[in-house]
Parts: structure tokens; C-alpha cells; sequence
């Protein structure tokens, strides 16, 4: 009797046992994260596949440094915030500029980009050299992006009209078809937008004093905070700096977003923000 009894419990331990061996080897899930795949230097396609730029650079060390793999996705910018609070994304690497309305709703991390803007025109034109030129022109944004909601809470100052599209790619070709008089877009974009189509040029930079962040949704707090740790970590040990340098360029102000971090997790001043004086614990 126990020896058969002992036959039957034998394949049930054998598979407890490789059931908790597996368990304890699982690697944890990989962190999904949404980009607007045609906003070069920020996020575009390789030739092999996949995403490179300066955020999916971040976004693949931020995973590194969590112990995790990282999923990226690309969908037109107007619809990240959306499937960020529907669940469909951890957080998101596209360029998001850091608001009071969108702080309520999504959950920032500081800053880690300076996020000023400039206008994109033809290369043969003059007339626009200061906002006040704006007067009865057509301007082409990116749908959803800081430049609209800018252009949109400064029409009224200025008399332009708006012209909305899809991908800020889409807005500069407005502009060299003749569909729009300038592009606003951030000044990293509008550079390697120039360097790639001799046919235009950028203006002047409006000092925005807005940065760019990583958005989380308002209640994942405990994410947020992880996050915000790595990249304290990464202005400590110029890691940050490095990849700007490595993709605008240029090295960053010695004050700017991508060197200075705020104590706290957040934008200082927000809705989310909290103050802490906990150091970074950095690996």
C-alpha cells in the first residue's frame, strides 16, 4: 500500500518541484512603452527594425537599470496618452511636454529635456522673424503635441490660423508643399528636420521654460518613482548628458533638465509632484 501510495506522490512532488523552479526562474515582465515613430532625433525606424533615437536609447537603459526588457510600439502621438490610461503602455518615451493640464492627467516624472520651440519655414523666406509676424499665417502642428496646445493658448495674442496633422513629419511637409507658412515643433525635432531637407530652415527659439517628461498614469505612483530614481542616476553619472551629446550634438546646459534634477519625484509646483529628500539610490 505505501509503496504504491509512494508511486503515486512521486510525479506530483517531481512537479511541485519543477513548477517552483520555474516560477523562480521567470524573468519578470518586459515594461511597455509607446513612441511617435516618425519624431527623428527623438524616435524613428532602423533599417533592421525596430526604433532608435535619443528616447528609445533612454527608454532601453531605464529598463537596463530596472533589470527588465523593454517593449516599444509606435502609434501617432494624439493617441499614446489614451492607450497610456486605457493600460496599454507602463509609461511613455514619446516627448511629452510637462503642463498643468496634463498633470492631472498622467503622473510625471522630472524633467530630463529642455523643450523650447521654433518655427520651420521655406528657406527663401524672411518675413517671419519674430511672433508678431505670425499675424494672418497658417501654422502646421502635430496633433496632440505641446506646440498645438502653445499654438492654441496663444492664437488669440498673435491672429495665425492652425493647420493640425497626424505626425510633425506631415506638418513640415505642409510647409514645403506650401500648405503652411511655418511649422512649431520643439527645437531638436526642427533641427534634424532641416539637416534632412535642404528646402528649409529654422527661425527664432521661443523660451518656452517647459521640459519635457515621462508620463505614467495618475496611480502608478510606485512606477513613477522607480523611474525618476533611474533617471536621477543617470544625470549623477552623466549618462544623460552623454546621450544628448551623442544625439543633438551638443553638450547640455550646465542648468538645464538633462543635468539638474529636482529633489522629489515630479515637476515641483504640479499636480503629483512629491517632495522628498531621500538621495537617488543608484546601482
Amino acid at each position: 500500500m505505501f509503496r504504491h501510495l509512494k508511486s503515486l506522490l512521486a510525479p506530483l512532488a517531481f512537479a511541485l518541484i519543477a513548477g517552483a523552479a520555474g516560477t523562480a526562474g521567470a524573468q519578470p515582465a518586459p515594461l511597455r512603452t509607446g513612441v511617435d515613430p516618425n519624431f527623428p532625433p527623438h524616435a524613428f525606424p532602423k533599417l533592421s527594425g525596430g526604433y532608435q533615437g535619443f528616447n528609445v536609447e533612454l527608454g532601453e537603459e531605464i529598463a537596463k537599470r530596472l533589470g527588465r526588457r523593454i517593449e516599444i510600439e509606435g502609434a501617432q502621438y494624439s493617441a499614446l496618452i489614451p492607450a497610456l490610461n486605457a493600460g496599454k503602455f507602463d509609461f511613455l518615451m514619446a516627448p511629452t511636454t510637462v503642463s498643468p493640464e496634463r498633470a492631472k492627467s498622467v503622473l510625471f516624472t522630472e524633467g530630463y529635456l529642455e523643450n523650447n520651440f521654433t518655427l520651420v519655414v521655406k528657406k527663401e523666406r524672411n518675413d517671419i522673424q519674430r511672433l508678431e509676424d505670425l499675424k494672418g499665417k497658417t501654422i502646421a502642428v502635430n496633433k496632440g503635441s505641446g506646440p498645438e496646445e502653445w499654438a492654441r493658448n496663444n492664437q488669440a495674442q498673435y491672429g495665425y490660423e492652425i493647420a493640425v496633422y497626424g505626425t510633425n513629419a506631415d506638418a513640415v511637409q505642409a510647409v514645403i508643399s506650401g500648405r503652411g507658412d511655418a511649422n512649431l515643433a520643439g527645437v531638436t525635432p526642427s533641427a534634424w528636420a532641416v539637416k534632412s531637407a535642404p528646402a528649409i530652415k529654422t527661425t527664432f527659439v521661443i523660451k518656452t521654460g517647459s521640459v519635457w517628461a515621462i508620463p505614467f498614469r495618475i496611480d502608478d505612483k510606485a512606477g513613477r518613482d522607480q523611474v525618476s530614481n533611474v533617471l536621477k542616476c543617470m544625470k549623477l553619472d552623466g549618462s544623460l548628458q552623454k546621450l544628448h551629446t551623442k544625439w543633438f550634438g551638443a553638450e547640455p546646459a550646465a542648468d538645464s533638465a538633462t543635468v539638474v534634477s529636482p529633489a522629489g519625484h515630479g515637476i515641483p509646483g504640479l499636480f503629483g509632484y512629491e517632495a522628498t529628500s531621500a538621495k537617488p539610490v543608484c546601482k
